[in-house]
């Protein structure tokens, strides 16, 4: 199995470019999107702040990848990609709360409860979550499709919300390991939108169950090791260079990768991972090929 020090800087930097194209597109559309102008100017405001102005796109940029290796159209595609991320910007906007992690900073800059107040950030949470759906609802899709995303993203929500209860308040099955614990509550909190992204991007395009399962491979692959690397980061880089708090987790006593397996056994899950997703690529051919770069991207980040 090829290490991290194998990946080509050029799938990288192609990668990054996929990232930052993504990033402007959906910012673009929920920026004009017209579900703003009928809110209270303060809401409003709050929820673009949520939303608006940061961020690696990553789950909106997967929506659009995996559309086009399955042939889609991208613009089609792109009220999917901004209503995932308005899902997980609600989700980062509740999980900042003082209830749950308490967060000062994020994308660089302070957290909507401490910029808005949090009753504020509450009512916004609320809306993000509650927008995604609409944007689904509204969409210019068949029913069936529009009926099947709507289904896929309350899923997979569903399953991130245990994942944020596992990682705050407990309750895991007392018989896994640790490990086997750790990978249960990321796949849920972390991974499940992630698989969920690939999963709604081949939805849009139609694509045979071959991709389909192919991408919801992918998915879960990269999902655990985006998790894996930001576990990394947490206990290797600062708060000013990745824009948000580092080392709480260590803090709190919640179970992490490095602590776990150190930081070589972590690197080490890293490469495996991004192996696996790779391989799942195979049956989309070079149609797959950009999904290979954005893989080879979020492997060596730093931040």
């Amino acid at each position: 199995m090829p290490g991290l020090d194998a990946i080509d800087p050029n799938t990288t930097d192609r990668g990054t470019a996929l990232l930052e194209r993504a990033a402007r597109e959906v910012e673009q559309w929920m920026q004009q999107w017209k579900g703003w102008s009928s809110l209270p100017p303060a809401l409003a405001q709050a929820g673009q702040y949520g939303v608006l102005g940061g961020g690696k796109r990553l789950r909106p940029a997967l929506v659009l990848g995996a559309a086009e290796a399955c042939g889609g159209n991208r613009a089609e595609s792109m009220p999917a990609a901004a209503a995932m991320e308005l899902v997980h910007c609600f989700s980062l906007v509740h999980d900042d709360l003082p209830a749950l992690d308490d967060d000062q900073l994020r994308r660089g800059r302070p957290t909507l409860h401490v910029h808005a107040g949090e009753a504020m950030a509450i009512l916004a949470g609320d809306l993000l979550l509650t927008q995604a759906f609409q944007i689904l609802a509204c969409g210019s899709w068949p029913s069936d499709v529009a009926v099947d995303l709507i289904r896929m993203l309350s899923d997979d929500t569903v399953e991130m919300v245990a994942g944020q209860v596992y990682d705050t308040l407990g309750g895991l099955p007392e018989n896994l390991s640790p490990i086997e614990q750790l990978r249960l509550t990321q796949r849920c909190k972390t991974g499940a939108l992630i698989r969920c992204a690939v999963s709604m991007g081949a939805r849009v395009a139609n694509a045979p169950p071959e991709q389909t399962n192919a991408l919801h491979r992918y998915g879960d692959a990269i999902g655990l090791m985006f998790q894996v690397v930001d576990d990394l980061l947490d206990v290797t880089q600062s708060a000013e260079h990745i824009g948000k708090a580092v080392g709480k987790d260590a803090a709190m006593g919640r179970l992490t990768w490095p602590g776990l397996l150190g930081q070589d056994g972590s690197i080490a899950q890293i490469e495996l991972l991004h192996a696996q997703a790779v391989e799942a690529l195979k049956p989309l051919g070079p149609n797959g090929a950009h999904l290979k770069d954005l893989a080879g991207t979020l492997a060596v980040r730093t931040r």
